[in-house]
């Protein structure tokens, strides 16, 4: 892969982990924020379930932000691009579309047919 190439990814992911930083310290300033208080069961359920919405939406982003992390470990280290299971060179267009994958795009349809035949 060229040098202009990584350049391009390291900035996207540096970006994209940027804002999902941010994002979650304004979680975090909101769950810490007044308490509200709700006569009606109904109002402070509503604000429950909303709360449980926003918590499992960062999750999925604090993974992420652990795969953004490695993916620029990889391009420092000058392993990005490369199958970690076959060692190939994996697609720019896979690139494009998941600059966090570390597998091309037969070695990841192998692993999900595994994990659905496994019932992962």
């Amino acid at each position: 892969m060229k040098k202009e190439e990584m350049d391009v990814f390291k900035a996207q992911l540096t970006q994209r982990l940027e804002e999902l930083l941010s994002q979650a310290d304004e979680t975090v300033t909101g769950m810490t924020a007044q308490k509200e208080n709700f006569p009606d069961p109904t109002d402070r359920a509503s604000l429950e379930s909303d709360r449980n919405f926003m918590l499992r939406i960062r999750d999925r982003e604090a993974k992420l932000i652990k795969k953004i992390k490695k993916a620029l470990e990889r391009i420092e280290s000058g392993s990005f691009g490369i199958c970690e299971t076959c060692g190939e060179e994996i697609s720019i267009e896979r690139l494009k579309a998941r600059p966090v994958t570390a597998q091309c795009i037969e070695c990841k349809t192998k692993e999900e047919a595994l994990e659905k035949s496994l019932g992962l």
